[in-house]
């Protein structure tokens, strides 16, 4: 179909010859986001999410001439059509015609003219990517999943924030995760609307819902809206409460503490969490309290900034290798890359101490290095925090830029350039090929135009 598209598909079938239909017809729809989806057989399943997410859709058609249309919403760019069963008349495809559907409407603004040509790509990839996921929610994936989860909310706001503009939506999501809470205030990770708004429980997510006081941040920051925020100012302290509760009495982030909660951070086996909690959980403590300062809630949060000093002097304490200038994690000293990341975005280290901490992991082989694009989003806010202009840029241009060569016309869920058949559940072809939280490369090229558009 030449591009990217998510909605719905209607076509009708016509008579070739004065003979009339005797049978019915029995058409099977493969819509695909990338060829390999057309291609590698789909049964036996071998994944570990529903079968039903897969876009093969099989229609018997009662009579020809007719009218019809795939009941369900697809998200695709190449569509097979087979003929399953036919009786002897001849019929054809009449018409074929697709109803695409986004929330985005406003033409975002041109990149300079001087912007290389793979970055150029790279930002048009970007777009595409976000308009196809914004639609009544910021979806995380428009084929698969279809719901809203906090992470891809963050992300997607500051992509929109720089293109399409459209801060209602920010704003419906904001309240849709605020009005679906459990009874104790914590957010649920994910929301879904259909039948009905409604959490998927049991999807408590602890780095999400302290990623959540980020976005209203960054919301508040550029709408100017106080009214919403201080409507959803509770929302902000009970996340930062359920948090604090997973502390040691020494301000370490105890993976063990009961109820233990699901981390996320990124798509990655054996990646130990603890220090970029211990980093994420300082990182949100500040954030939210610059909102209380814009909102006049000082008084509230008056302790935020010592427990974020405590929080961090002991985060140097437990997990800075000081020989080797770079942050470890968990009993085994793990060396990853994203613990330097939330231990400088924090600024538990200083910005001398996160060059040098950046400019080792990139160089180690063994590094326990990202899985997925929601992950890299942030090693490049660490870089451009660390004046690491060129690394970022290259960033961009290999990572992004290596989907991109690899034909991608929207960034995808999970990507290692070391295994194309990387998935999380067991089989590729059910990997959303379009996905939210790997839409930011519009971010950082619209935002820092010195670095990316020269």
């Amino acid at each position: 179909f030449g591009e990217h598209l998510t909605g719905y598909l209607d076509f009708s079938l016509k008579l070739l010859s004065q003979q009339v239909s005797d049978a019915p017809v029995r058409i099977k729809f493969t819509f695909a986001e990338v060829p390999s989806e057309l291609n590698t057989p789909f049964d036996p399943y071998p994944g570990g999410l529903s079968r039903a997410w897969l876009q093969d859709e099989v229609m018997t058609l009662m009579t020809v001439p007719i009218e019809a249309s795939i009941p369900r919403r697809v998200s695709f760019r190449y569509l097979k059509i087979e003929l399953l069963g036919a009786s002897s008349f001849d019929f054809a495809f009449d018409k074929l015609t697709f109803r695409a559907q986004t929330s985005a409407k406003t033409a975002p603004l041109p990149l300079a003219s001087t912007t290389d040509p793979l970055i150029r790509k790279i930002n048009e990839v970007g777009l595409l990517t976000l308009k196809e996921c914004m639609q009544t929610v910021y979806e995380d994936g428009p084929k698969r999943d279809r719901r809203l989860w906090i992470g891809d909310l963050y992300l997607e706001a500051l992509a929109n924030a720089w293109s399409y503009k459209n801060h209602d939506l920010t704003k419906r999501c904001l309240y849709l995760l605020a009005a679906l809470a459990n009874d104790e205030g914590l957010l649920h990770a994910t929301v879904l609307e259909t039948p009905t708004p409604h959490p998927q429980n049991g999807t408590h997510c602890l780095d999400y819902s302290l990623l959540y006081n980020v976005a209203l941040l960054e919301y508040l920051k550029e709408t100017g809206d106080k009214e919403v925020a201080l409507d959803l100012w509770p929302v902000v302290v009970r996340q930062i409460e359920m948090a604090l509760r997973q502390y040691s009495d020494d301000w370490i982030y105890d993976m063990q503490k009961k109820p233990i909660y699901w981390l996320v951070f990124d798509w990655k086996d054996n990646y130990d969490r603890q220090a970029s909690m211990q980093g994420l959980t300082a990182f949100s403590l500040e954030k939210s309290y610059e909102l209380a300062k814009m909102l006049g809630k000082e008084k509230e949060a008056r302790d935020w900034p010592r427990i974020a000093g405590q929080i961090k002097k002991a985060a140097r304490k437990t997990f800075y290798d000081q020989k080797n200038g770079v942050i470890v994690s968990g009993p085994n000293r793990q060396v990853s890359y994203l613990s330097q990341v939330w231990m400088i975005l924090s600024e538990t280290l200083t910005a001398k101490e996160g060059a040098k901490a950046m400019a080792t992991v990139l160089s180690m082989p063994d590094a326990c290095y990202p899985g997925c694009p929601y992950a890299y989003h942030y090693v490049m806010e660490t870089l451009l925090k660390c004046g690491m202009r060129q690394e970022a840029r290259s960033l961009l241009t290999s990572y992004w830029g290596g989907m991109v060569n690899k034909g991608a016309d929207t960034f995808w869920e999970v990507y290692d350039p070391n295994n194309d058949e990387l998935s999380p559940y067991g089989f590729f072809p059910i990997n959303s090929y379009c996905h939210a939280w790997s839409c930011t490369p519009v971010y950082f090229i619209n935002k820092y135009p010195e670095i990316f558009q020269r």
